[in-house]
């Protein structure tokens, strides 16, 4: 008996076994990596929410401190607007006395500086010409204003009250500013990022431009774009976070929160690859702690799967026979590819079963692909064949052919004689056509004669000759019938197979009500 070199189904399940251990395994750690990652991500979102939502609100309070400060010195200063000396104190007490301001200044209700602190700004009688200071002049209300180069040539940002006397009547501006590319006192509220891994805060204004960084240079710079900004100051939403790519094109987990008595916008922001650094950590521990597990795992397998191939091996020593009478049938099969002793034997035995099912199928294929009455290729072939040229955007032409009046031939000598007339067309049509064209029956009386390559003026020619020779040759019995034919080419005519046949169809349609007998190509 005839021993085969082949893998045993023990080493097969051993290896699938060990693959699907191995691929658990690695999900698994991808998994836990993933969902390690996400939390981190979002956990990291909120704390940088809640962050920017603190320091919004703790620079929120200090405004309306700022503003209350102001009020309390205008209102005191409205006593001895006149006395340039008393205001000028006034105003050196209430710079030192607070942290809010780099300077303070009060101007009258024509816009000129009546009084400095520090002196040394060299204001003092010059009339204002800032666009914060005339609106300040203008609205006559507290307000903040944007941004902008003042006549130091520092960048500032205004903050201001009216003056007005006990009988209402408005005295001037007392305001104070801030330096923003210098110690300030959004240094003080905001400071640094509490991680000094890459991560900051900045504020921008109304308008998008930063106010607050800890990189100075980037003070004064327009970061609309920012999702997160944009997202912020557009949307009117006070707080979320989300991941964005900054205007540096870095990753970021940014969380913000909007001022709601200045309209600034408040961003803390983390780099997501340090945020996220330790899931990278966990995934080293899993596979430190998995390996021994995963090792233990496949001595199992291995025993277990020598316990489920020895029966299978057992009953595939049963099925093994002489095979020198089956030689010939085994030549065929030797495309099959049996990669293991089991599926050998089991292949040998199905030899002659699965033979006869193979010459059935190429029976029944042929069956199925053959117009029975005629001998010609049927509707099937036609579905395969023009599905293939389409795909390959080859270039063919259609005839599309109906008997006139066949209907007559049926009722005038039954359709046994009508049965012998389709036969009688189905041979001119193969007398007609080339080695590469194919015939085909339609249904019922219509028939198509597919031509590859063929433009439509051969296409039309074949069928002119067609047409000429059945009208000129008389079916059996002795019937005269004549035929109408559509032509189409592919892709000229139409870019689809069912758009093709329509256009053949409407100009067979146009054959027929135009007095039958004749080749009308497609429009």
């Amino acid at each position: 008996m005839k021993k085969y070199a082949t893998f045993k189904l023990q080493y097969l399940i051993m290896g699938v076994a060990f693959l699907a251990v191995l691929l658990t395994s690695l999900v698994s750690i991808w998994s836990g990596y993933r969902m390690n990652e996400k939390t981190l991500m979002a956990s990291t979102l909120e704390t940088n929410r809640v962050y920017a939502e603190k320091l919004a609100t703790s620079a929120n309070d200090y405004l309306e401190e700022t503003f209350k400060l102001l009020n309390v010195n205008a209102t005191e200063m409205s006593a001895y607007i006149d006395d340039n000396a008393r205001l000028e104190r006034k105003a050196d007490l209430l710079r030192r006395g607070s942290t809010a301001f780099n300077s303070i200044l009060v101007m009258n209700p024509q816009g000129k500086v009546i009084a400095t602190s520090p002196q040394t700004l060299n204001l003092k009688g010059i009339k204002v010409t800032s666009e914060a200071s005339k609106r300040a002049l203008k609205e006559r209300r507290p307000m903040i204003s944007e941004p902008y180069t003042g006549a130091s040539g520092r960048e500032i940002i205004f903050i201001s009250t009216p003056i007005y006397d006990a009988k209402n009547n408005f005295l001037g501006v007392l305001g104070g500013t801030i330096y923003l590319k210098e110690n300030n006192v959004l240094n003080q509220l905001l400071g640094k990022h509490p991680y000094e891994d890459g991560s900051y805060v900045y504020v921008v204004d109304s308008d998008g431009q930063i106010i607050y960084h800890e990189n100075k240079q980037r003070i004064g710079e327009q970061v609309m774009n920012n999702a997160v900004v944009k997202k912020m100051l557009t949307m009117d939403i006070d707080t979320g976070a989300q991941r964005v790519t900054n205007t540096k094109n870095k990753d970021m987990l940014a969380g913000y929160a909007k001022m709601e008595i200045s309209g600034w916008g408040v961003v803390a922001q983390r780099p997501t690859d340090v945020a996220i650094a330790p899931a990278g950590e966990m995934v080293k521990r899993m596979i430190l702690v998995g390996l021994p597990l995963l090792l233990v795992a496949l001595i199992i397998v291995i025993i277990l799967a020598r316990k489920i191939a020895k029966p299978l091996q057992e009953l595939a020593n049963i099925t093994e026979f002489d095979r020198d009478e089956a030689d010939e049938a085994q030549k065929n099969y030797q495309s099959v590819t049996a990669w293991y002793y089991e599926a050998i034997q089991l292949k040998q035995s199905l030899m002659s079963s699965f033979s006869h099912l193979h010459n059935q199928v190429h029976f029944f294929r042929d069956q199925s692909t053959t117009d029975a009455l005629t001998g010609l290729t049927n509707r099937r072939t036609i579905d395969e064949l023009i599905n293939s040229w389409f795909a390959e955007q080859r270039m063919y032409s259609i005839i599309l052919i109906d008997i006139d009046k066949f209907k007559l031939v049926n009722d005038t000598y039954g359709h046994s004689v009508g049965d012998e007339v389709l036969q009688f067309l189905a041979r001119k049509m193969e007398n007609v056509a080339r080695s590469e064209d194919v015939c085909c029956r339609y249904g019922g009386e219509e028939f198509v004669i597919l031509l590859p390559n063929t433009p439509t003026d051969v296409a039309a020619t074949m069928a002119e000759l067609l047409r000429q020779d059945v009208e000129a040759t008389l079916a059996p019995h002795d019937i005269q019938v004549t035929l109408s034919a559509g032509v189409a080419t592919f892709p000229i005519d139409a870019n689809h197979p069912k758009t093709l046949f329509e256009k053949a169809d409407e100009a067979l349609y146009y054959a027929k009500e135009h007095g039958r007998n004749q080749v009308v190509l497609a429009k």
